[in-house]
């Protein structure tokens, strides 16, 4: 199925897979779809997440010390499919638990899962040949992230091989929420824009309706990944999944864009 955005801006949602628990997830990602969410990003919890900040760190560290393995986040994500045909479903994971399990293996489980794409935060477009052949195999979507600091060469690399959406980061370094968006990430969608018609969702600090709005006058999709996580570690597991619908329906309330 293609990733759709229905609304403007689209809102991407990621979740730390296991964090609390296994079925928190499940019940944290079907609230958030029935809130306004039109991708979940299912994370894998990875040991070593270079790319996070403290807030998706502590997640992952959480969720590895419970035991969640690649093999959990599927289950989860078949779960999620069957209940919520429609929505859209990506898996983002660093590439060592994909390598351990087999890329193969893992292309066909993920499309078996009923994910629509994969994000593998530490896979580099010029190093991805193999990759993107197994996932046309399985007709997954490759989506790649794309920086203010790569130059228009590697934009349009990106640009090109990618599907679904370019993930379009806003600002250099880890993820975490921030006060206000980087001043350059408009110019950033548009530098990306000069290469695809593909639909592009920014992401890293952003964390506020406002920013939501601000996301949706130049790009087509707000994710919102650290702000979520962050909630859920302040909040009891047995009121997450309510917690989580709330915050993604505030984030919808306050866009007022049609």
């Amino acid at each position: 199925m293609p990733i759709q955005f229905t609304k403007k801006p689209g809102l991407v949602i990621y979740l730390t897979a296991g964090d609390p628990d296994l079925q928190t997830t499940l019940e944290m990602a079907l609230a958030a779809i029935d809130h306004g969410a039109d991708v979940i990003e299912l994370g894998v919890p990875f040991s070593d997440p270079l790319a996070d900040g403290p807030v998706i760190q502590r997640a992952s560290e959480r969720a590895v010390a419970r035991g969640t393995r690649l093999t959990d986040v599927l289950a989860i994500c078949k779960e999620l499919r069957a209940a919520r045909p429609a929505a859209g479903i990506i898996l983002f994971s660093y590439l060592n638990p994909v390598v351990r399990m087999g890329l193969s293996t893992f292309a066909k489980a993920a499309k078996d899962a009923g994910a629509d794409g994969v994000l593998l935060t530490d896979m580099i477009v010029e190093e991805a040949e193999e990759y993107l052949r197994v996932m046309r195999e399985n007709d997954l979507a490759p989506v790649f992230l794309a920086a203010p600091t790569s130059p228009d060469e590697r934009l349009k690399a990106i640009a090109e091989n990618s599907q679904g959406f370019v993930y379009a980061i806003s600002r250099v370094g880890i993820t975490g929420t921030q006060t206000e968006l980087a001043s350059d990430a408009e110019a950033l969608v548009a530098r990306i824009r000069k290469f695809t018609k593909l639909p592009i969702a920014l992401g890293f600090g952003v964390s506020t309706p406002e920013h939501v709005r601000a996301v949706g006058g130049f790009a087509d999709a707000a994710v919102v990944g650290s702000a979520i996580v962050g909630l859920i570690e302040r909040t009891p597991a047995s009121d997450a999944a309510k917690a989580v619908g709330e915050f993604v329906n505030s984030l919808r309330d306050g866009v007022k864009i049609a």
